[in-house]
């Protein structure tokens, strides 16, 4: 609901199922948001790598490279450490949290999820504003 002239809020959605990537791009896209996805870690490294996002949601089973060390590589990357990145993903044991966590990641969001869980999200982290520092 930003009625202002403050630029989209940018999210990076690193997902291998396409019925998954629809819905959340539907879900979250309303002119204010937009949503670009990759369905590959290697698509979602190179992406997050040369545009910047306020927002990266990535699943952990995925071709090329895995979410994980998608995360981790990102989170030890400055350019792209301060980007929240949430684990969007059905595996949901405690070690599958913990790698998370270890790897840098923000958040854990379980699958299924609920649309008002990411808009939440979504909404929380816009309302917090964008980090003051540029590159």
């Amino acid at each position: 609901m930003a009625g202002d002239s403050q630029a989209p809020f940018h999210i990076l959605l690193v997902e291998d199922e396409p019925v998954i990537r629809e819905l959340v791009r539907s879900m979250l896209s309303d002119g204010t948001v937009e949503v670009v996805c990759a369905a590959t870690g290697l698509e979602g490294l190179k992406l997050a790598r040369s545009h910047p996002f306020q927002l990266i949601l990535m699943d952990v089973v995925l071709p090329q490279l895995d979410g994980i060390s998608v995360c981790r590589i990102l989170k030890s990357d400055p350019a792209t450490a301060e980007v929240p990145l949430y684990m969007l993903t059905a595996k949901a044991k405690r070690s599958d949290m913990e790698s998370a966590t270890q790897a840098g990641a923000d958040g854990y969001i379980h699958k299924p999820f609920r649309g008002a869980e990411l808009m939440a999200l979504v909404e929380r982290l816009r309302e917090a504003g964008p980090k003051p520092e540029q590159p």
